[in-house]
């Protein structure tokens, strides 16, 4: 096993239907999906047992609980189930390009992250896209979408960008090469060693404090924006509230200025 993908879901059937068979069609075969499931009915799990039935890939369905948004938690479950030694982040809400875990694969490196980012879509045309959709690209055609209804906006070049041009847009970005939880990739050995996510982190820079910790302990971050391509279909985020924010703030503000890079509160659990 040379990749294992990690995702979360939470209640969204389907957008995991469209999220699977994104990886259904991977140029690169030789991965495990692990669904990070943070407290779904059983619809869900009936949508991983049916499409398992049909896809080329091993599915690990890791669930616990719905006691609230505990993304931190389920992730951390989720490395420990991981098979390979390199490790592919993603949302269950973000469907791949065809040659998204080639870029993460290809482009690992030893003493690197790789920070990829996503093409927003909007509601009317994050539903109306299906599985032939994506196994034949359509979705991620510019042409396509502009018939459906997406307006222009310079963004849009990340869909058909590639080669030269991509790599020149990867490195005079302003965008800063942070850990982004819907499209980042990491050593499973580097992710031990800063002990995971932070458990008491709800919604809220939990992604960046983890791969700040990172960074603390001398992993670099490198940038893949324009080459690691992903569709971020539109929900609502009802478990936003400024008490979290704050105190994910507070903990965040302490790993930067002590420089932390191990938590307490993570894969390895502080003995009381």
């Amino acid at each position: 096993m040379k990749l294992s993908v990690i995702f979360t879901t939470y209640n969204s059937p389907l957008w995991l239907e469209k999220v699977l068979w994104g990886y259904q069609y991977q140029e690169f075969k030789n991965f495990e999906v692990i669904v990070a499931d943070d407290g779904s009915t059983s619809e869900t799990s009936d949508v991983i047992k049916r499409i398992q039935q049909k896809i080329g890939f091993n599915i690990k369905h890791i669930w616990q609980n719905d006691r609230g948004f505990r993304k931190c938690e389920i992730l951390n479950k989720a490395i420990v189930a991981t098979e390979s030694d390199y490790l592919v982040f993603s949302d269950g809400d973000c469907i791949p390009r065809a040659d998204f875990l080639k870029v993460h694969f290809t482009k690992r490196k030893n003493g690197y992250y790789l920070s990829g980012g996503y093409f927003k879509l909007p509601i009317f045309i994050s539903e109306i896209i299906t599985e032939n959709d994506i196994a034949s690209g359509r979705s991620f055609d510019i042409s396509w979408l502009k018939k459906n209804g997406l307006k222009a906006s310079f963004k849009n070049s990340k869909l058909f960008l590639n080669g030269l041009p991509a790599k020149l847009m990867n490195a005079i970005t302003p965008t800063n090469d942070s850990w982004n939880g819907h499209n980042s990739s990491a050593w499973k050995k580097d992710i031990m060693a800063v002990n995971g996510f932070d458990e008491r982190m709800r919604y809220g820079s939990e992604d960046r404090e983890f791969g700040e910790r990172l960074m603390n302990n001398g992993a670099k971050g490198k940038q893949i924006r324009y080459s690691a391509i992903c569709l971020h279909l539109d929900h609502s985020r009802n478990y936003v509230n400024q008490t979290d924010l704050d105190n994910n703030a507070a903990i965040r503000k302490e790993t930067k200025e002590k420089r932390k890079v191990w938590t307490d509160f993570g894969i390895v659990k502080k003995a009381h």
